[in-house]
């Protein structure tokens, strides 16, 4: 069975207008998520709950390396705040020491697209 290092991965944000930004080499992980519905189908005459999945719902996860310096991650996401899906943003985590980090969980509008196509 073939393993899967992340080593080569990108993140590119934003749209044509403004420009997209390459946030890869500021990016520790990425997390996506996919949860269904779970849909109760039980009917009279039946002993036990009986379920079927739903609507998927999709989410991805961001820690991002911080700095606020011009095209920054700060740069970049702070400006698109409540534009699109990007519903919330804590621009700073770490405690004395520690390198600054941004996390961060956005929804996702639609289905995943997988590719293994660099």
């Amino acid at each position: 069975m073939a393993k899967l290092v992340l080593d080569n991965c990108y993140v590119l944000m934003g749209a044509t207008n403004p420009p997209v930004y390459n946030l890869s080499d500021h990016i520790a992980s990425i997390t996506l998520s996919t949860v269904h519905d779970i849909i109760e189908t039980t009917e009279f005459g039946q002993i036990a709950k009986t379920r079927i999945a739903g609507l998927a719902d999709n989410s991805v996860t961001f820690e991002f390396h911080q700095d606020f310096s011009t095209g920054s991650v700060e740069d970049v996401i702070y400006p698109a705040l409540g534009t699109a899906l990007i519903s919330e943003w804590t621009p700073l985590n770490g405690s004395a020491g520690d390198l600054a980090t941004a996390s961060v969980t956005w929804p996702i509008s639609g289905e995943i697209t997988k590719t293994t196509t660099p």
